[in-house]
C-alpha cells in the first residue's frame, strides 16, 4: 500500500511539472505571437498627413470647400508612432483599434475624451482661422463658454480645459445640426449624447466612378486618449475606410452608430 501510494505520488508530480512545462512553453509561444503582432504593428508604414492615408483601388478624395473645417482636418499630421497612450502617459489597453494617430496633444488630465475631441479640433480650426467670435460651447443646461481672449494661445489650453469639464456629448448633440447621411462632408460628426455616449469625427471622404462614397472615422475615448484614426473591424480589405452607401449603422471597434446620428456644425 505504501508503495502505491509512492508511485502515485511520483506518477503525479511528474504530470504536475509535465502540465507546468507545457504551460510554459504555451506562455513562450503566446508571448512570441504577441511581439510578433505588436512588431508587426508598430512597423506599418504611417502617412505624413490624415489626406495622405492611402485610397482603395478606383477611389478619388473628395475635395471639401477651400478653408472649411473639413479641409483643415484633413490636413492634420499623424505620429509615426501608432501607439494611443491615455492622458497620463501608459498604453490604452486595446491597441488594435486604430490605424494611425494624430498629432494632437492629449493633456495631463482626464478631460479629452470623445466629445471633447471634436471639439477640440473644431476650436483649433476656429483659431488657426481667427474666427475667435465662433469659439463657443454650450453645456447641458445652454450656458455658454465663448473664447474672448483673441489670439491668446497661452490662455486657450485652459479655456479648453473648462469646456472639456463642463460639455460632453450630450450638449454637444444639442449644438450641432442633424445632416442627411447622402450629405456628409469631412468635418461632419457621429454623435449619440447621454451618460455615456460618444462621437466621432468624419476625417475624410473619397468616391468611385459609381458614386459609391467611402470615409474615415476619427475618435478619443475614455479613459483621454490619443485621437486616432479608427480600423473597420466589419470589413479588412477596405479599412480604415467604411462604406457610406446601403448601411443601416457604422459599427466601429468600440462603438456603433445609426445613420440618423450625423450631425454638423
Amino acid at each position: 500500500m505504501a508503495t502505491d501510494s509512492y508511485e502515485l505520488n511520483h506518477c503525479m508530480n511528474y504530470s504536475t511539472l509535465f502540465a507546468v512545462y507545457l504551460l510554459a512553453i504555451s506562455c513562450k509561444i503566446n508571448d512570441h505571437e504577441i511581439s510578433d503582432r505588436r512588431e508587426k504593428f508598430s512597423q506599418a508604414p504611417i502617412p505624413g498627413r490624415i489626406k495622405d492615408i492611402p485610397l482603395p483601388e478606383g477611389y478619388e478624395r473628395i475635395a471639401p470647400d477651400e478653408n472649411s473645417f473639413g479641409e483643415w482636418v484633413r490636413s492634420i499630421r499623424l505620429k509615426k508612432d501608432n501607439h494611443v497612450y491615455l492622458y497620463n502617459g501608459s498604453l490604452k489597453k486595446n491597441q488594435v483599434a486604430q490605424f494611425a494617430v494624430l498629432d494632437i496633444t492629449v493633456g495631463k488630465k482626464d478631460l479629452q475624451q470623445c466629445a471633447d475631441a471634436v471639439m477640440r479640433l473644431r476650436a483649433e480650426y476656429l483659431f488657426d482661422e481667427e474666427r475667435y467670435d465662433e469659439i463657443v460651447f454650450k453645456d447641458n443646461n445652454s450656458k455658454s463658454y465663448a473664447w474672448n481672449e483673441g489670439s491668446n494661445k497661452k490662455n486657450f489650453t485652459n479655456y479648453l480645459e473648462r469646456v472639456f469639464a463642463c460639455c460632453g456629448t450630450a450638449s454637444l448633440e444639442k449644438q450641432l445640426k442633424p445632416v442627411d447621411l447622402q450629405s456628409m462632408q469631412p468635418g461632419c460628426v457621429f454623435i449619440k449624447g447621454g451618460f455615456p455616449g460618444h462621437a466621432m469625427l468624419v476625417a475624410d471622404m473619397a468616391v468611385n466612378k459609381k458614386g459609391m462614397k467611402i470615409f474615415l472615422l476619427a475618435q478619443s475615448y475614455m479613459p483621454a486618449q490619443d485621437i486616432h484614426v479608427v480600423k473597420n473591424p466589419l470589413h479588412e480589405k477596405l479599412s480604415p475606410w467604411y462604406e457610406l452607401d446601403g448601411i443601416n449603422e457604422i459599427v466601429t471597434p468600440e462603438w456603433t452608430f445609426y445613420t440618423n446620428q450625423l450631425r454638423k456644425f
